[in-house]
């Protein structure tokens, strides 16, 4: 692990359980910046569970501890309803995400947020666009971008490659391996697909039999 950064995310002993149906047992991790985390596990062991649970007993107890606010942990769920005729331009969309302004309108430093978020997603072509004109592919950049303009020290991908085709896959997750970069922003990302995580994964975090074992995927970590 990176034992000279303070982890962005500590789960201790933690349960994970679903309508009184136990998935995860005494879960333990630590999620640290600048590193992709791949959560993994077939269909029901509870991948999904375990975010909205982290999300839900954040900075609550002794299970879920993290030395930033809730709102600077970002959460892309796998699926929205976004119909073909949403009016919404991609740049006025990701301007969503900075709805705490107590303005109606943003400000000049709000805009340049917003415009370096399009650049960094390569959205620029798409600006003017109406969302529900994107393609799938473009519209899961989309949302990426609006996590990233209230600048996130932890993002939560929920499978958000799952209705992409292959090469639509491996942009957006070109595009989030450069965010880690550039920003080292921490990310976890629900995936059933190996070649994605070995490809892009830093760690992968396997959930199988109520428990998680999670290990380094390249060999120089």
């Amino acid at each position: 692990m990176k034992d000279n950064l303070t982890p962005v995310l500590s789960v201790n002993n933690l349960d994970v359980a679903v309508q009184g149906r136990q998935l995860i047992n005494d879960l333990s991790f630590q999620i640290f910046p600048a590193t992709l985390t791949c959560v993994t596990g077939e269909n029901g062991v509870g991948k999904t569970t375990l975010i909205k649970t982290i999300l839900n007993q954040f900075n609550k107890n002794e299970h879920v501890k993290a030395p930033i606010k809730r709102s600077q942990m970002q959460y892309i769920p796998q699926l929205r309803n976004i119909d073909d005729d949403y009016p919404l331009t991609v740049t006025d969309f990701i301007g969503l995400g900075l709805q705490h302004s107590i303005l109606p309108w943003l400000s000049r430093k709000e805009k340049q947020r917003v415009q370096k978020v399009i650049e960094m997603t390569n959205l620029q072509d798409l600006a003017k666009t109406p969302l529900g004109r994107c393609s799938g592919g473009e519209q899961q950049r989309v949302y990426l971008a609006q996590a990233l303009v209230s600048e996130p020290k932890l993002l939560i991908l929920d499978e958000s490659t799952a209705s992409l085709d292959k090469e639509a896959k491996f942009i957006l997750l070109d595009v989030v391996k450069e965010v880690v970069k550039q920003t080292r922003t921490a990310v976890m990302f629900i995936t059933h697909d190996p070649v994605l995580v070995k490809t892009y994964g830093d760690y992968d975090l396997k959930i199988a039999n109520q428990s998680g074992t999670l290990k380094a995927i390249k060999e120089d970590e």
